[in-house]
């Protein structure tokens, strides 16, 4: 099975499976896809984080890259904030090394057979679908003057519209590339000469060596039992344990007690996601830069007394650092010989920093984007350093099984999405279409919440008499997540696909 963002890579995945491929080769599969046609929110030069289920045992990899060596605080010390788009907000893009690692681990194909579909989208053209389109036409205005985007993304300084056919030949050549090479033309070869010669050329400091020297991560995960289930994310530097926080928290009060939209049991929620927040956007960044062992923050003494602090009639004040860009993807697969894949990939904000490498059809993140200037905090901005990571692909498993592998992209509604699609799921029986279709809500920055419409009025009433702000949006606005899901049953597995988006789940 496999289930994404967008249909064409969906078909991507099922294609791979259908010539032999496993899962981790469908996953290769449709994770270069989704670079290719939906490049609003990733790209070759994004990052990624994968959790596995090989079948025997559960891994972590992190494929997300360092900062550029020549950073230094002092090089932006004339800043307010980390500049948000252009090479100084980019850092070494790691997803390709987290497509190399998959695929010599645990794929059946030639690495190279995985990217095939990727290639052909790239070279012969896709169809813009509606939600790429919005995203788009939102963002291409504002990068229109960054280096290379135009040339690529504004083909005749124009915006593609729904339906249109779109061509990347230097992504399908750049893809090739990395194919038969197996990722050495990114990291050592052409490619990255390219980037270092376009990345210095405008006032850039990534250099060959920091390139070269970057590598992809197995680090395994961080857990948690919520009731019966042992829920895994990843560690830092995401934002993972920030979802085992607000469960360990959610451990303490029993929401069966309560109706799934009634007022109490989001309460509970709202104020666990607060608590987690604080929590995790204070300590996390690079794990070299943490000065404890941020698993204390999940023993069951630190988190019943976080819990203790939850005022059961009333709102707690909340303000957070901004982490609201919300430009991700999202897969996961699964075959018939039980391994499960669950796996995030990031521009982070849109088509990232803006910048596009000539000749190379590659889109920049701008994950650098999210270091701390305050020289007090572990996530500041140094060089050969991690940034704290918003994305985060999510796991459970079950009395030593693998039972669902999901994920919820969204920036900062990541964590709130994957606490309220597993409280749907596991505290109110939920399956996983109808975890994916259920009205959420989102803790934003300032401490409003933003409620999707179609929750009842009571409810309503009852929050805002508990001093919650509350922001009533439509259905299906882009700030409430989407999520994919795939369930293992007896008889094989179950997906779901997010209403909100074009994607879709599909098995064979």
């Amino acid at each position: 099975m496999v289930a994404t963002s967008q249909p064409l890579a969906v078909q991507a995945g099922i294609r791979t499976m259908e010539i032999g491929g496993n899962a981790a080769d469908a996953a290769i599969s449709v994770a270069a896809t989704l670079t290719v046609v939906e490049p609003t929110m990733n790209g070759i030069g994004s990052d990624a984080f994968a959790i596995i289920w090989d079948g025997t045992q559960l891994h972590g990899l992190n494929a997300s890259g360092k900062s550029p060596a020549l950073w230094s605080p002092d090089k932006f010390s004339g800043n307010k904030d980390m500049p948000k788009f252009g090479w100084n907000s980019v850092t070494v893009p790691g997803a390709v090394s987290g497509w190399v690692e998959i695929s010599k681990r645990f794929g059946n194909l030639p690495f190279e057979k995985t990217l095939e579909p990727a290639i052909q989208y790239a070279r012969n053209g896709f169809h813009i679908s509606p939600t790429v389109f919005l995203q788009w036409a939102n963002q291409a205005p504002s990068l229109a003057d960054q280096p290379g985007f135009s040339d690529v993304f504004m083909p005749g300084g124009k915006i593609p519209k729904i339906g249109d056919l779109f061509k990347n030949i230097d992504q399908a050549n750049t893809l090739e590339m990395i194919g038969s090479s197996q990722g050495k033309s990114f990291y050592t070869g052409e490619t990255a000469k390219a980037m270092v010669e376009h990345c210095q050329t405008h006032g850039g400091y990534m250099s060959l060596n920091d390139l070269e020297n970057h590598r992809a991560e197995w680090i395994g995960t961080y857990s948690l039992m919520y009731r019966d289930y042992d829920i895994h994310e990843m560690p830092p530097n995401t934002q993972g344990i920030s979802v085992l926080i607000a469960l360990g928290i959610l451990n303490n009060f029993d929401l069966k007690n309560y109706p799934e939209n009634s007022a109490m049991s989001i309460h509970l929620q709202i104020e666990a996601i607060k608590i987690a927040f604080v929590e995790t956007y204070k300590n996390i960044s690079d794990l070299n830069s943490i000065i404890f062992n941020p698993k204390k923050m999940l023993d069951n003494s630190f988190l019943k007394k976080r819990s203790q602090d939850i005022d059961m009639n009333k709102s707690s004040t909340y303000h957070s650092t901004d982490f609201s860009l919300s430009d991700t993807v999202y897969l996961t697969t699964s075959d018939k010989n039980g391994m499960m894949i669950s796996m995030i990939q990031s521009n982070y904000s849109g088509f990232g920093s803006g910048i596009v490498v000539p000749g190379t059809g590659v889109s920049m993140q701008n994950r650098g984007s999210s270091f701390s200037l305050d020289p007090n905090h572990p996530n500041r901005i140094s060089g050969g350093k991690k940034p704290f990571h918003t994305i985060i692909p999510g796991f459970v498993m079950c009395n030593n099984k693998p039972l669902i592998s999901f994920g919820v992209m969204g920036a900062d509604m990541q964590p709130q999405g994957h606490v309220q699609i597993l409280v749907k799921m596991l505290d109110y029986g939920y399956d996983v279409q109808g975890a994916a279709d259920a009205l959420r809500w989102k803790v934003t920055t300032s401490g409003e919440i933003d409620m999707e419409d179609g929750f009842p009025d009571k409810t309503i009433e009852e929050l805002r008499a508990k001093g919650h702000r509350i922001r009533i949006c439509p259905f299906g606005s882009l700030q409430f997540g989407a999520s994919q899901i795939i369930r293992k049953i007896k008889t094989g597995y179950v997906g779901g696909s997010e209403p909100r988006r074009d994607g879709m789940a599909a098995g064979i």
